[in-house]
C-alpha cells in the first residue's frame, strides 16, 4: 500500500512529502548494539519468529529553488536488493512519486546522506531492454559526501555486504561530491549537513525557511528510543562514540528549536519532534501530516 498522498509536511513556505519504499526486516540484536534485549523489547514489541524488526524505508520529495529534489531512495527495486532481509516486498518508491506526478525524470537532485543498500538503492535500476544497470533519475545530480563515495568504493571487510557496486557505478558520471568537512548548500533552503558517526561520512539534510527548520536524519538512529537515548547507539555505527556525541548535540538543538524530524526507519511516516519530559529525559512525538 502506498501513502504518499497523506503524507504532506510544511516548514515554513517548504512543503514536502514523504515517499515510502516500503518496509524491510532486519536483525533486531544488531540494530541494538550492546543495548540488553531485556531493555530493547521494551521498545520495539513487534518482531517475527527470526527477531527481526520491521523497519521503514522513508524518504522525502520536495521542490526548492524550481528545484524538484529526492532525499534518500530506499532499498530498491533490483531483483538482489531485499533477497538479504525482506524477498516477499516489493520496492514501491517509484509508485509512491508516481502518485504524486512525479516520474523519474522529474528529479533534479538526489541527496544520499549515505550509501549504506538500504538508502540508496533506488539510485540505479536494470533497463529492461538491454538488462543493463543504469541511474534511475536520468536527469539529476546525486549529491553525497565525498568521504562516503570514497568509503563506498574501497569497502572493507565490515562493509562490503551493505556498499554495493550495483547501486554505485551506474551513477559516476552524475555525481556532485561535497566537502565532508562543511556544510554544503543544495539551495538556499536545502543544506547538507555533515553528521558522522553512523558511518565517518555520513550526512544529515537540514530544510530551512523562515523561522523554521526540520531536519532527514539518515541513519542517525533505526529505532526512535536510539534518537531518546544517547547511550543506545546501534550496533551498525562505525564510530559509535562519535555518534552518541553527534546525536546527542543534534537532538538538543531540535529540542531548543523545536525543530521537525524526519527519521528514515521510523513507521511511516516517520515525522515527529523530539521533547522532554517533567522529569528531563528526550521523548519522540509524532507529528501528523497537514
Amino acid at each position: 500500500m502506498h501513502r504518499s498522498a497523506n503524507s504532506r509536511y510544511s516548514i515554513g513556505s517548504v512543503q514536502f512529502n514523504v515517499v515510502s519504499d516500503g518496509v524491510y526486516w532486519y536483525d533486531a540484536g544488531a540494530i541494538f548494539g550492546v543495548v540488553p534485549r531485556v531493555m530493547w523489547e521494551r521498545q520495539q514489541k513487534q518482531l517475527d519468529q527470526s527477531y527481526r524488526m520491521p523497519l521503514g524505508l522513508n524518504c522525502i520529495v520536495l521542490k526548492s529553488e524550481g528545484k524538484t529534489i529526492l532525499i534518500e531512495s530506499g532499498i530498491g527495486g533490483k531483483p538482489e536488493d531485499r533477497l538479504a532481509a525482506s524477498p516477499l516486498e516489493q520496492g514501491n518508491l517509484i509508485d509512491s512519486l508516481k502518485e504524486l506526478d512525479i516520474t523519474p525524470e522529474d528529479i533534479d537532485i538526489v541527496i544520499n546522506t549515505h550509501l549504506h543498500a538500504d538508502h540508496c538503492g533506488w539510485n540505479t535500476k536494470i533497463n529492461i531492454e538491454n538488462k543493463e544497470l543504469e541511474p534511475t533519475f536520468p536527469n539529476a545530480k546525486y549529491i553525497m559526501s565525498s568521504q562516503e563515495w570514497q568509503d563506498a568504493t574501497n569497502p572493507n571487510e565490515r562493509t562490503r555486504a551493505t556498499y554495493l557496486a550495483r547501486n554505485l557505478d551506474p551513477i559516476i558520471n552524475q555525481l556532485e561530491l561535497v566537502d565532508p568537512g562543511k556544510e554544503h548548500l543544495v539551495t538556499n533552503e536545502i543544506v547538507f549537513v555533515p553528521t558522522p558517526g553512523h558511518t565517518e561520512g555520513h550526512g544529515t539534510v537540514v530544510v530551512r525557511s523562515g523561522q523554521e527548520w526540520g531536519v532527514y536524519v539518515g541513519d542517525m538512529a533505526q529505532h526512535k528510543s536510539q534518537l531518546e537515548r544517547t547511550a543506545w547507539a546501534s550496533g551498525l555505527d562505525i564510530l559509535p562514540l562519535v555518534s552518541m556525541a553527534t546525536k546527542k548535540a543534534l537532538m538538543e538543538k531540535c529540542i531548543e528549536d523545536e525543530a521537525l524530524i524526519i527519521f528514515c526507519h521510523g513507521e511511516f511516516p516517520g515525522v515527529g519532534r523530539m521533547t522532554r519530559t517533567s522529569n528531563g529525559y528526550r521523548k519522540w512525538v509524532d507529528v501528523d501530516p497537514i
